[in-house]
């Protein structure tokens, strides 16, 4: 994730418009790799519309909601999970939607 100026990215952290981090392991936002795939800056991994509306992320959860859909997972990890942690993301938005059938908030 590239923004075109400093002022930019300023107005995103301060505007609460990126939602969604990669975080170390103390959960503080990182740029380094292997945490932050990309290198985005202030580990951004998702942007929304100052509504919350709209959420525009990377990576792409809906690809990787099944252990065998991953590139890469602790060798452990294939012995424990039937489906991967971001399902849950998934089943929260469904949870929503039918607490909320008219969208208010």
């Amino acid at each position: 994730m590239r923004f075109r100026s400093p002022e930019v990215l300023a107005a995103v952290t301060s505007g609460g418009l990126a939602p969604l981090r990669y975080v170390d392991d103390q959960g503080q936002p990182t740029q380094e790799y292997p945490l932050n795939p990309n290198g985005s800056p202030l580990g951004i991994a998702g942007l929304c519309s100052p509504d919350g509306r709209h959420l525009a992320m990377m990576p792409h959860p809906e690809r990787c909601v099944l252990p065998w859909q991953w590139a890469w997972m602790p060798p452990a990890w294939h012995r424990t999970m039937e489906v991967s942690p971001w399902l849950r993301m998934f089943q929260n938005a469904c949870e929503w939607c039918l607490r909320h059938p008219e969208g208010e908030s």
